[in-house]
């Protein structure tokens, strides 16, 4: 049996360009798992082994690999940092058990941090930062420290603090010790000494060390009395109330270095086996029954219990479909038979594999708190849960945001059509972010994502992967419409044509209902002019008339419809009848309500340098961008603000432009908005043009 406590699973995630596969490098190379070091800017980084990952120098997939440090196991998640790819950071944070955030010392808290925080506070992962990349121009530790506190509203508690700054930048100061830890000038990570403090540098030592003492003693009573006496606790007591307060999510232990530069990994190393829970004592899985009802039960690591294990990432490699699983609890062995909650089928566990980036290990058997990846799963899919067949329960799945941007993509040759399906079907299993639909009207196929770039690249991995070459259109937005008036109306749905006919008569009010509501059904019917066993039908046929709207075709939001009276003959009267006349209903009224287009609004946030900033908000301003707030940082200004979807094509190549290419944005979802009368009329028209085009 394996010792759980000596395990960690851990995610590193952080912005684009902060460091993160970077230092994932460095930790394998430390570990031991590889003896030389690859580099992100040379397209030969260990964990980004995709063609479209070396070429752009970012994380697309979440790479899984596992190492050792002081006799215990790490399972390290190198995630995305960019925007468009924040489902892979969502998976992989739902998985861990702790995480490391890296920030850019000369960055420091950029847009993109903040949305993954905000999903490891929803997730209540624990964390310890390092603040990276201390060797460049402009970096200051204190400044970033600043920020976590102002702009992550996080607080950190300061670990280790810097030995000069940028090319002057040799070594940390461990505040708990109180040693100095420099390394030499040959960029080797195990060529360093421990000294003493430098003179200069004590004072500051003391002062950071006694705020650190403080917050920590919080955490044990006894401990805080005795240091109010003036007795100083020992460093294994602080040890053990950091611990404590790191994994309640209280603070967060922040430690500083140059990845690149090879300084200040050992510290986070340390920091992740000393401060970040193993997969005991993390707050256990809730369990629901196959309905989806909480039991009151939680899956409890410990591999003698059932089964429970969650699907969190397919990815198609050279061996197959690789299905990478975390197991919460038992035990799974190769050969066995589970079950799958979700389509309620059993499979067989053809291999399972313990992974390195893209190399691998065969494994017998796997138990509670592993991370692997198994071969040979056929229908299991993105947070799909495996069970003891015997002892089914499912775990909570997995909620992934809807697409808002679509493109229309053929195959440039007729004989690649079919060779693009297998190809897309592929893709939907591994990122379920992304969408496949065909367009009734023109019979095209619609890719659908989060944002330009992701589309850019599925077509990019099809080009290369898949070896199908497509045509892309042009971006579609993913409109909306809604009603803005209240109508009462009637409609009578009769037909007879020998023998017994159809008949249904409904009153009903159709309103609009509260922002994100959806849709509303409500029935004030009484004394049984519509008997309660066709008030389902009703229900169903206006939800499902809500898929296309009156105005472009797109899909209704946010209706309440309330059934108030009606009439049913004792014969005629059917499930049937009554759904014909509420789709007949739907067709007559929501025109009349004021029907209206919405367009999705967009969370932007960019960052311009001091010089540009005029023109950026200017040019947001033409794109109809309502500005919120804008912050002034040492290296230049954040703009956030509110743009519309439509607007925001190619904008990337445009604040490129405008910003000698120092620019940089992340948009994401926010809400959809009433779209201007002359962007309507231009919509409504096109739609128009599709359908006669038909």
């Amino acid at each position: 049996m394996k010792d759980l406590n000596r395990y960690r699973n851990i995610g590193i995630f952080a912005h684009v360009d902060a460091g993160k596969t970077t230092t994932t490098e460095r930790i394998l190379k430390l570990t031991g798992k590889i003896h030389r070091t690859g580099e992100v800017h040379d397209g030969e980084a260990t964990t980004d082994f995709m063609e479209q990952e070396q070429e752009r120098g970012i994380t697309i997939q979440s790479a899984a690999t596992s190492c050792n440090w002081n006799d215990h196991t790490l399972n390290i998640i190198d995630t995305p940092g960019h925007v468009d790819f924040t489902i892979e950071v969502y998976r992989s944070l739902k998985v861990l058990d702790g995480g490391v955030g890296v920030f850019c010392g000369s960055g420091g808290v950029e847009p993109q941090s903040e949305t993954n925080w905000r999903y490891a506070n929803e997730s209540e992962v624990a964390r310890i930062i390092f603040v990276n990349k201390l060797d460049r121009v402009g970096a200051d530790f204190y400044r970033v420290v600043k920020q976590v506190e102002d702009v992550l509203a996080a607080q950190p508690l300061v670990m280790t603090l810097p030995i000069g700054i940028e090319d002057n930048f040799t070594g940390v100061i461990d505040l708990l010790t109180r040693k100095a830890w420099v390394w030499g000038g040959r960029d080797d990570p195990e060529d360093y000494e421990i000294t003493d403090v430098p003179e200069d540098m004590q004072d500051l030592v003391e002062e950071w060390r006694e705020k650190l003492v403080e917050t920590a003693v919080e955490q044990d009573d006894d401990l805080l009395e005795q240091y109010l006496d003036g007795n100083e606790p020992s460093v294994d007591d602080l040890k053990r109330c950091i611990r404590k307060g790191t994994i309640a999510l209280d603070f967060f232990p922040t430690y500083c270095g140059s990845a690149f530069k090879n300084k200040g990994i050992q510290n986070v190393l340390d920091a992740v086996v000393e401060f970040l829970p193993n997969p005991t004592e993390v707050k256990p899985q809730p369990e629901m029954d196959l309905e989806g009802q909480e039991t009151g039960d939680v899956a409890v690591v410990d591999p003698s219990k059932p089964l429970r294990a969650l699907a969190f990432k397919i990815m198609d490699d050279r061996y197959g479909a690789l299905t990478f699983t975390r197991i919460y609890s038992g035990t799974l062995k190769k050969g066995d038979n589970v079950l799958n909650t979700f389509t309620g089928k059993t499979e067989r566990i053809g291999r399972i594999v313990e992974m390195h980036a893209d190399s691998r290990e065969e494994l017998e058997v796997a138990q509670a708190g592993d991370i692997v990846a198994l071969l040979g799963m056929k229908n299991t899919r993105t947070g799909h849960t495996l069970a003891d067949p015997n002892k089914p329960a499912t775990l909570e799945p997995m909620v992934f945001p809807d697409p808002v941007i679509s493109v229309a993509i053929a195959p440039r040759d007729k004989a690649g059509n079919e060779k693009m399906g297998v190809a897309l079907n592929k893709m939907v299993q591994e990122d379920p972010s992304f969408q496949v639909a065909t367009d009734e009207d023109s019979g095209e196929t619609l890719i659908k994502g989060m944002g330009e770039l992701h589309l850019d690249i599925k077509v990019d991995i099809l080009r290369r992967t898949h070896g199908v070459e497509v045509e892309m259109g042009k971006p579609q937005v993913a409109y909306r419409e809604t009603i803005t008036k209240t109508i009462d109306d009637s409609y009578t749905h009769k037909k007879q044509s020998g023998g017994s006919g159809q008949y249904g008569k409904i009153d009903y009010r159709i309103e609009p209902a509260g922002t994100n509501e959806g849709y509303v059904f409500e029935s004030l019917v009484t004394g049984g002019n519509v008997p309660r066993e066709y008030w389902g039908a009703i229900e169903k046929a206006f939800r499902v008339s809500m898929d296309e709207g009156t105005l472009a075709g797109y899909p209704l939001l946010d209706v309440k419809f309330t059934l108030l009276d009606g009439g049913f003959h004792a014969v005629d009267s059917s499930a049937l009848a009554f759904e014909i006349a509420t789709k007949a209903a739907y067709r007559q009224s929501v025109p009349k309500a004021g029907a209206q287009l919405l367009e999705p609004i967009m969370k932007v946030d960019v960052f311009s340098p001091d010089d540009n900033v005029g023109d950026v908000i200017g040019d947001l301003n033409r794109r109809r961008g309502m500005i919120k707030s804008q912050d002034a940082g040492p290296t230049g200004v954040r703009v956030k603000a509110d743009a519309p979807l439509g607007e925001m094509f190619g904008y990337i190549g445009h604040l490129r432009t405008l910003t000698s290419g120092r620019g940089q944005f992340s948009m994401e979802f926010s809400h959809y908005a009433p779209c201007p009368q002359n962007v309507a009329e231009e919509v409504i028209k096109e739609a128009q043009e599709r359908r006669a085009n038909k």
